[in-house]
């Protein structure tokens, strides 16, 4: 299947790209980004495929079958709704937009051409996560009432006044580049539970001095000066489901030194602390004691898994945990929980 890859930055060379060339029914024939020097470095890196600059040169071929988006946020809607038109699948980064909004237009396209939109939730590829979706599924934990989800970071705003903290382009902070990823795992978990309540508030506070920010390292810099900083760098929030509750704590930039990445699944009958990316434990109590283990299992790459599981479900036509149809339940809460913050306010969403 040919294939092409559109926005060859960080996330691409890290995982994309890779996935690809690692799966023997894919062959990348376009690298595409609008810095002609990148598009043309990852050719020779990779030895094969063709450097453009345009991503409509890629949507012109009709050979290129699939596209992965991995661009700035604000281009992911207007490059997968033109690639669908153009009769090609995609697969687009997280978050599948900026706002709510866009991504109903991708949705309403996606149905209107019957082309698969999966969206980069690649949790739902994570050997950890689904084991987790089986103990709550299998009902080893019993009634889960409560989730909590902690994306949490000293001072790791990332590249302070570029892409990442202008709103226009991305369209959020900590909430959208982060928390899109535990709230998609608890959602997933749980069952993809229909919200009802929404409760939140972001801050734009440690980066708002871009000059006086301390910090140790900027894994998206280095920070331009000149730049903007118009997003959340912290956020707390609350969501009523007809499963659990769910609650948030995030933030890019903290005055707490602590690293706290974790999502904690609480039922009645047992509890479970996912580290983010990593493993579990198990907390439970059996015969009148109290247990705690952690399973011991091999985890595969869960971007391989996601980019296999893409050029399946194409051949395949099988609908996957990452469709539109599904990821835009998390949309529609990071776009409530922004509402709450500005309005200072509850949204009922059902």
């Amino acid at each position: 299947m040919k294939v092409a890859v559109i926005g060859c930055g960080t996330i691409a060379n890290a995982a994309h790209i890779p996935s690809y060339m690692n799966n023997p029914e894919a062959e990348i024939k376009y690298f595409c980004d609008i810095i002609p020097e990148r598009a043309q470095a990852a050719v020779e890196k990779y030895g094969c495929g063709t450097a453009v600059v345009d991503y409509h040169d890629v949507l012109a071929d009709p050979e290129v079958e699939a596209v992965s988006v991995c661009t700035p946020n604000n281009v992911h809607p207007t490059i997968s709704i033109d690639a669908l038109r153009a009769g090609k699948n995609v697969l687009c980064e997280k978050p599948a937009a900026r706002t709510y909004k866009e991504a109903l237009e991708m949705q309403k396209v996606q149905h209107e051409t019957g082309k698969v939109l999966n969206i980069g939730v690649v949790n739902r590829f994570n050997d950890s996560v689904n084991l987790i979706k089986k103990y709550i599924d299998d009902g080893k934990l019993g009634d889960i009432y409560h989730v909590h989800a902690s994306f949490r970071a000293h001072r790791s705003i990332p590249g302070l006044g570029g892409a990442f903290t202008t709103k226009a382009i991305a369209g959020g902070g900590a909430l959208i580049d982060w928390g899109v990823h535990y709230l998609d795992i608890v959602m997933y978990c749980c069952g993809d539970p229909k919200v009802k309540t929404v409760t939140g508030e972001a801050f734009c506070e440690l980066g708002k001095d871009m000059k006086g920010y301390a910090y140790t390292d900027m894994w998206a810099g280095p920070p331009k000066y000149d730049g903007t900083y118009d997003v959340d760098d912290s956020v707390v929030g609350m969501i009523r489901t007809e499963g659990p509750v769910i609650s948030l704590h995030g933030a890019w930039a903290q005055n707490i030194g602590e690293n706290e990445c974790y999502i904690d699944f609480m039922g009645d009958k047992g509890g479970i602390r996912l580290q983010y990316g990593k493993d579990f434990t198990v907390y439970s109590s059996e015969y009148g004691a109290l247990t705690e283990y952690k399973p011991v299992f091999k985890m595969r790459d869960h971007f391989q898994n996601e980019i296999d599981a893409f050029i399946d479900c194409i051949k395949t036509g099988k609908k996957l945990p990452s469709h539109i149809d599904t990821v835009i339940i998390t949309a529609q809460m990071m776009q409530a929980i922004y509402d709450s913050s500005e309005q200072h306010k509850e949204i009922t969403l059902g």
